[in-house]
């Protein structure tokens, strides 16, 4: 998982997780929804990594855990990056 990957998650979540607080001052392992991302607004962050990772979350990764932090995030498109490779 690279720094470039995690730099973008946080770019998608500033601009599609209608979050309250600085998503660059989160820790990896914050929790999103806790902080006030709703289900809504994970749909369209989901939605958005899609595009720019250029990759389509599988209906089993459908579940709150993956969208729930950035490390979440992470460990879902690696494994997606490890299934494509």
């Amino acid at each position: 998982m690279t720094g470039a990957m995690r730099i973008e998650i946080r770019r998608v979540l500033r601009d599609h997780a209608r979050l309250p607080v600085d998503v660059d001052s989160l820790r990896d392992d914050a929790d999103l929804f806790q902080l006030g991302m709703t289900s809504h607004a994970s749909v369209n962050v989901m939605l958005a990594l899609e595009d720019a990772f250029d990759i389509e979350f599988p209906d089993q990764m459908l579940k709150r855990s993956v969208f729930e932090s950035v490390d979440g995030i992470a460990r879902a498109l690696d494994e997606l990056e490890s299934r494509a490779a």
